[in-house]
């Protein structure tokens, strides 16, 4: 097995796929990023109703997530769980390329992933 681009907890696979049941029909879950906050950049996620051209694929039972192309190196090696505590719910993003956060918690700084890295 080769180098996995993005990883899912058993929680994220199970969450993502009771969403896009919950949203049938629906192809998958779409991992981005954008602009904003104060370290520079957010992970936006939304239902996709077909698999954008381009996009990169994570399968895995039910759960189908897509990476925006233009996203994916700063994302490879990313693992993303689901977590659910007293005080919130949500995707928790856990990406090798994250420099730093804002207090918040809702924006990261990135860099892209370095050839090195990758086993």
């Amino acid at each position: 097995m080769g180098f996995a681009m993005i990883t899912l907890s058993d929680a994220a696979k199970d969450h993502i796929g009771a969403l896009l049941k919950d949203h049938e029909p629906t192809a998958g879950l779409r991992l981005t990023l954008k602009k904003g906050g104060c370290a520079g950049m957010e992970y936006k996620l939304d239902i996709a109703e077909e698999k954008p051209a381009g996009d990169d694929a994570v399968e895995e039972g039910a759960a189908r997530l897509f990476i925006e192309p233009s996203a994916m190196l700063y994302l490879l090696g990313m693992h993303v769980d689901y977590e659910v505590t007293k005080l919130r719910s949500g995707f928790v993003f856990k990406n090798p390329n994250e420099v730093s956060a804002c207090g918040c918690g809702e924006s990261v700084e990135l860099i892209p992933a370095q050839a090195e890295a990758a086993p």
